[in-house]
C-alpha cells in the first residue's frame, strides 16, 4: 500500500541524511530560495490558471505572518520546516476531485518530502528546537493549517476547494520567499 512505501521511503531518506554535511546545512537559506521557486513552479505546472468558477468561492485564510518575522535565521529555518510538514500533510490525502497533473503534484510533493528531511537534519544536527514561546508560532501555524483542511473538508474536497487551497499554498511560498530575500 501507500502507507508501506512512505514508510519504506523515509526509511531510506533518514538513513541519507545522517550523511548530510554541515556545508549544506549552513547554505540552508539560500538552498531555499532555489526550492521555494522550482516549487512555485510545480504548484503551476500541477493545474492551469484559477478557475472563473471558483471565484466567487474565494475565502481568506490570513496567513499568520509573524511566525517568520523573527531575525533569527533559525527560526524561520523551523517555521518553514512546519510549514512545509502542513502542505505536504494537506496534499497527502483525498485529491481524487484536484484536477491537477499528476506527475507535477508527485514532483512537488518530493521537493516538500526531501526538504522536510533535510531541514529537520540540519535543525538536528544544529541543536535546534522549538524553546516555550516558539509554541505559540507552532500553534498560530497549526490553526492556519486547520483552517484550509476544515474548508476542504466542508467542500468535500471539490475541484473548486482544492484550487483555493493550491493558491493558498502559493501566497504561503510566496511570503516564504519575501521573509529569505530580507534575511
Amino acid at each position: 500500500t501507500m502507507n508501506t512505501f512512505v514508510l519504506i521511503q523515509t526509511g531510506l531518506i533518514l538513513l541519507c541524511t545522517t550523511t548530510i554535511s554541515s556545508p549544506q546545512c549552513n547554505h540552508l537559506l539560500l538552498q531555499q530560495r532555489k526550492v521555494i521557486q522550482n516549487s512555485l513552479q510545480l504548484l503551476d505546472k500541477m493545474g492551469e490558471t484559477f478557475p472563473q468558477q471558483c471565484l466567487r468561492e474565494k475565502i481568506s485564510f490570513r496567513f499568520p505572518e509573524q511566525v517568520l518575522k523573527p531575525r533569527q535565521k533559525e527560526t524561520v529555518t523551523v517555521a518553514i520546516e512546519e510549514i512545509f510538514q502542513h502542505i505536504f500533510h494537506i496534499l497527502s490525502k483525498n485529491l481524487t476531485l484536484a484536477a491537477w497533473d499528476g506527475t507535477a503534484l508527485e514532483q512537488f510533493q518530493n521537493v516538500l518530502y526531501q526538504q522536510i528531511e533535510h531541514l529537520e537534519a540540519c535543525l538536528v544536527k544544529k541543536q535546534i528546537h522549538y524553546f516555550r514561546s516558539k509554541e505559540v508560532n507552532r500553534l498560530k501555524l497549526k490553526r492556519y493549517f486547520q483552517k484550509i483542511n476544515c474548508f476542504l473538508n466542508n467542500q468535500q474536497h471539490n475541484m473548486c476547494s482544492w484550487e483555493i487551497s493550491r493558491a493558498e499554498m502559493r501566497r504561503c511560498l510566496q511570503f516564504i520567499d519575501k521573509v529569505i530575500r530580507r534575511l
